[in-house]
């Protein structure tokens, strides 16, 4: 038998590219690859691609340039781009860079083994449809070997709010949500396979509609199955979190205490600039009432500076808003333009001004972040050890509020999930020590 071809995937930005990333190397197994970590070592590359960060097209066009010398190397290497800039770009791609033997959008990666038969036929291939049928039917079933005890499930894609600053809507397309059974399915042959916590991932996960009771029922029947300790779901809007699934946070053991739900401003004025929807109090009472529900919450959030038009008062009302929450993770960001977008066509806030705010935003969200790790020593948690870590004898987790927590353990602790308690807070991560071996 012939050896395998190597497959070597680059994936930037999201969970759900990284879902999407193993996906299309299942997908390409047909074709006779396997993935490889050595970039050097592979037939093909395939750089899986975000849309949503500052220059995310220069950048995927800076490291298709640092790939032609390996191409030059091995004529033979074949190179793909997927994802949302795939999406966006489309031939351009393949007219700035002619090396490129690939490109697919982020709904046509099922056609993959079709649009090999045109690269190793010698020609490029192209497909950034938005098609009818949905890929989820049409990619490999996930008859697999063992694997790491935590995993992404795409439960919904796509999204109809229409943000000014976002180009989702346009390279993901409009909200489709996969049927719960296929997805209880998936989700039975995942923990099967070793997988004892399941992140439900979607641009607007609790706006997911194919269970009769909306996320919160998908929910409900995951936390079923046997074997299955732990949900999560991420990203969310606002405007979606209903109360079934505000309940669910206090009565669902399963579902851990962790919530990313972005807002980007505390000022209404540029909420409704933002095409947002929701005001700062509105996001402020909603809050409130998750945390009437479940008290020990750890909440993560999105915020944006710099947007255009933003003044100093309403970078004020976006500091004074963190003040009032109280964030255990975020992730902030200076605005910059996505072509295409409703927010483009505006004039930008000065470089300097956006770079101060951000500088003082994250110093408040670190200061909070800091304060929420310092008050975990002392606490008893349960962490679900995932892998060895650099030390001898050391294992690596994640709590039931998704902090990274190490501690001394014996190997076979892998893929459980152990009662621990906290002796020291790091900036990214906390040291533990095991309640009972």
């Amino acid at each position: 038998m012939a050896d395998a071809k190597k497959l070597f995937i680059k994936t930037y930005g999201c969970q759900m590219n990284v879902y999407d990333s193993e996906r299309m190397a299942e997908a390409l197994e047909s074709d006779g690859y396997e993935q490889t970590q050595d970039m050097n070592d592979a037939d093909m590359i395939l750089l899986n691609t975000c849309h949503i960060r500052e220059k995310a097209a220069e950048k995927v066009y800076s490291d298709l340039g640092r790939l032609k010398d390996l191409h030059d190397e091995k004529p033979d290497l074949k190179i793909g781009v997927a994802g949302c800039v795939a999406q966006a770009e489309g031939e351009e791609i393949m007219r700035r860079q002619p090396m490129v033997d690939l490109v697919v959008g982020p709904q046509t990666y099922h056609r993959l083994p079709q649009l090999m038969e045109k690269v190793n036929a010698g020609e490029q291939a192209l497909d950034t449809d938005f098609p009818e049928e949905d890929k989820f039917d049409h990619l490999p079933k996930r008859e697999l070997p063992a694997r790491n005890p935590s995993a992404f499930l795409t439960v919904q894609e796509g999204c109809d709010k229409f943000c000014a600053f976002c180009v989702v809507p346009y390279t993901r397309g409009a909200e489709v949500s996969r049927p719960a059974a296929r997805l209880l399915k998936e989700a039975q042959a995942l923990v099967d396979r070793g997988v004892r916590e399941i992140t439900l991932l979607g641009q607007n996960v609790n706006a997911y509609h194919g269970h009769k009771e909306g996320l919160a029922g998908l929910i409900w029947q995951m936390s079923e199955i046997t074997g299955l300790e732990r949900i999560r779901f991420t990203t969310s809007h606002p405007n979606d979190m209903d109360e079934a699934l505000i309940e669910a946070h206090g009565t669902c053991d399963k579902l851990m205490p962790y919530l990313h739900l972005p807002i980007q401003s505390g000022s209404d004025r540029i909420l409704k600039a933002m095409n947002r929807k929701h005001t700062a109090d509105q996001y402020r009472d909603l809050i409130a009432r998750i945390r009437d529900a479940r008290p020990d919450l750890l909440l993560s959030g999105d915020f944006i500076v710099g947007f255009p038009g933003e003044t100093e008062e309403d970078f004020e009302a976006t500091m004074q808003l963190v003040r009032d929450v109280h964030y255990g993770q975020a992730y902030s960001f200076k605005y910059s333009a996505r072509p295409g977008t409703p927010a483009a066509e505006k004039e930008d806030v000065p470089e300097e001004v956006a770079k101060d705010r951000l500088y003082r935003l994250q110093a408040l969200l670190s200061e909070q972040q800091k304060q929420t790790q310092d008050s975990m020593v002392g606490r008893d948690v349960h962490v679900l050890f995932e892998k060895t870590g650099r030390q001898d004898g050391q294992l690596i987790g994640k709590s039931e509020y998704l902090h990274a927590v190490h501690a001394v353990a014996p190997a076979d602790m892998i893929g459980t999930v152990q009662p621990v308690r906290i002796i020291e807070a790091q900036a990214n991560s906390l040291t533990a020590e095991l309640l009972h071996t």
